[in-house]
């Protein structure tokens, strides 16, 4: 019989995280004593629940059907408790994020105190990067990425999709002129992308892909923003990242007919759908509640 809680909640971390030194560092713990936890509880059941290699762990038969039992069963305890406590509808706990570097800046720390005084017992962990971390053996919560999302064992949830257009400071425009074709561009100053992708169109004729070539080089996304607000050339940008400018008029629409690719979008990434924690939750949702349908940022921008 079981009669360790604590072991459950170690066996479903585990296969939420895929991993004893992810679930150990999620916990506070060391590997040595979640490893021992596992085994103490596949001693009580009788039954392996893992299978162990030297580079990952798999889930047995027994091991999934488990899961798929217990999990539900944790929540609703915890569910219990708060209620009991008088805080079922609290939400309690530390939520580790991490999102890209301009992004967060902009569209999530702005709006961390509303979201904070709404849940006055949930303290916030936010790390900027704009590498992919991996969520899992670095224990986060959740991820906001901004991608064209690829298979992968973690669960996404578009919030919101990337509108991406062709741009020019007025004065850029007043010195070189405004090109009328893609054609015409080999003549102008383009700003190419900060990580050295090429601009992937979606045009009249369908999806077009184009290099520019330019004079300025960086690995900061922020630097080409300032470079084209400052007039030193054409650039490919998110409405995220210029609306403000593109209402005010800093910045004016190149080449209207060709906007970036519509595969791109902000999505939150979360380890698992299964026993998911309310506090990921109500974040996602109050994110999706944010963005959407239709952004701040895009009811701000001119087309």
């Amino acid at each position: 019989m079981i009669t360790n809680l604590g072991d459950l909640e170690i066996y479903v971390k585990v296969v939420v995280t895929g991993s004893m030194s992810a679930a150990a560092k999620s916990l506070g713990l060391s590997p040595a004593v979640v490893s021992k936890r596992i085994k103490r509880l596949e001693e009580q059941l009788g039954t392996r629940l893992l299978q162990r290699t030297t580079r990952q762990i798999g889930l047995t038969d027994a091991g999934r059907g488990f899961y798929d039992r217990i999990a539900n069963v944790l929540t609703g305890i915890e569910d219990a408790e708060r209620f009991v406590s008088g805080e079922s509808t609290e939400i309690t706990g530390n939520l580790r994020i991490s999102a890209p570097t301009s992004f967060g800046r902009m569209h999530i720390a702005p709006h961390l105190p509303t979201f904070m005084q709404a849940h006055p017992s949930l303290s916030i962990d936010l790390t900027l990067s704009d590498e992919f971390t991996n969520i899992i053996a670095e224990g986060y919560d959740v991820a906001i990425r901004i991608s064209e999302l690829k298979d992968s064992s973690l669960v996404a949830r578009k919030l919101v999709q990337v509108r991406r257009i062709l741009c020019a400071a007025p004065s850029y425009i007043e010195r070189y002129g405004i090109p009328e074709t893609m054609e015409e561009l080999v003549t102008h100053h383009c700003l190419t992308a900060h990580n050295g992708e090429p601009w992937r169109l979606e045009s009249p004729q369908g999806p077009l892909v184009y290099r520019p070539a330019g004079r300025l080089n960086t690995n900061s996304s922020e630097v080409i923003r300032e470079a084209v607000i400052a007039g030193l050339g054409i650039a490919l940008r998110s409405t995220w990242d210029i609306g403000t400018e593109l209402k005010e008029g800093r910045l004016v629409r190149v080449l209207p007919q060709y906007e970036g690719s519509r595969n791109v979008a902000v999505s939150a990434v979360y380890p698992s759908r299964e026993h998911l924690p309310s506090k990921v939750r109500v974040f996602i949702e109050y994110l999706a509640d944010l963005y959407g349908p239709v952004p701040y940022w895009e009811r701000s921008a001119r087309d």
